[in-house]
């Protein structure tokens, strides 16, 4: 009888991505068009600006590609993540809507109103996919992206009436630029997700295997949809409120992990968000070089890479029919 083993979870390929990584992390660290090591203030620009933009990128980088890892494996579908369901629609709409109420509040009151509005966005979707039998998993993302685009209308003609359709532009647009020292600190909150999502890796792991079997083995199926929904609008709300739009990351780096080694949640895990960060690092960096001194958001660059990955995959989903 053939047992199968879980995949170590740490080995020198994972090392060596990691060493990787680091020194992607170090060029960020030093490159940029102000001179952090020969001017006056050079180190008070370093601990402000291009240190918090380094953990930004860190911590931005694994919360999406776990979110998409976690919504994939929910939804039984490799083709969704949170800009393909509507969630980083509706976080943005969370945003406008507690800026209009309370146009001074803090970034803390902004991250609750973008959780909570991107938590009610992805129950829309999940409830939506429950009720409604698809015949193909192509129509799943499709459905997400009509979904989130009629939550831009409803955001873009609510900043219309409020005079904040600049603001929407800007936390849109994806990009590490506005990132300093007292503004990203919210971002730490993805490091307690991705220790939820480790934890209760398994658990979610058998939800991802459908309602009947989660149940029969004495799982609460409701009550896990619910925590990784949670999980997933704490990642995406967090994000968008201090980055923006990070589009297509969690379905780039979930599947090209899981094509390397297979479906196992707690064993991708490290792999996943090791990726998102290399992915979403290299791409700051490309946006900074190509029209330097001015800079590219890093959204433009995922968006062209994402959409090119989203037509591959779905070329080779129809072939294998």
């Amino acid at each position: 009888m053939e047992t199968t083993t879980r995949p170590a979870l740490w080995d020198w390929k994972l090392g060596l991505g990691v060493l990787i990584v680091f020194a992607l992390l170090a060029a960020s660290l030093l490159f940029g068009q102000y001179d952090v090591f020969g001017a006056e203030d050079g180190a008070a620009m370093f601990g402000i600006t291009r240190l918090p933009r380094t953990i930004a990128l860190v911590l931005a980088g694994a919360a999406m590609a776990m979110s998409g890892l976690v919504m994939q494996l929910l939804t039984q579908n490799r083709f969704v993540e949170p800009s393909t369901t509507g969630t980083t629609e509706w976080a943005g709409l969370g945003l406008l809507f507690v800026l209009w109420i309370a146009p001074t509040s803090s970034i803390l009151v902004k991250m609750m109103g973008a959780v909570a509005f991107s938590f009610i966005g992805t129950i829309v979707f999940f409830l939506f996919l429950r009720r409604v039998t698809l015949r193909s998993s192509l129509i799943v993302p499709i459905v997400g992206i009509m979904l989130g685009a009629v939550i831009s209308a409803v955001s873009s003609f609510f900043a219309l009436q409020t005079d904040m359709l600049q603001q929407l532009g800007i936390w849109f647009m994806g990009s590490f630029t506005s990132v300093y020292k007292g503004q990203y600190e919210v971002l730490w909150l993805v490091l307690a997700v991705l220790a939820a999502v480790f934890i209760y890796a398994d658990r979610l792991t058998v939800v991802g295997l459908g309602e009947d079997i989660a149940t029969n083995i004495g799982l609460n199926y409701n009550r896990m949809l619910l925590l990784g929904t949670s999980l997933i609008a704490v990642a995406t709300g967090v994000v968008t409120v201090v980055v923006g739009s990070l589009p297509f990351l969690g379905l780039i780096v979930p599947n090209v992990v899981s094509m390397v080694r297979g479906d196992d949640l707690r064993s991708n895990l490290p792999w996943v968000c090791l990726l998102g960060i290399g992915i979403v690092t290299v791409c700051d960096l490309v946006g900074r070089i190509i029209i330097a001194p001015f800079e590219m958001p890093v959204s433009v660059i995922l968006g062209v890479l994402g959409a090119a990955v989203f037509i591959v995959m779905i070329v080779r989903s129809t072939r294998a029919r």
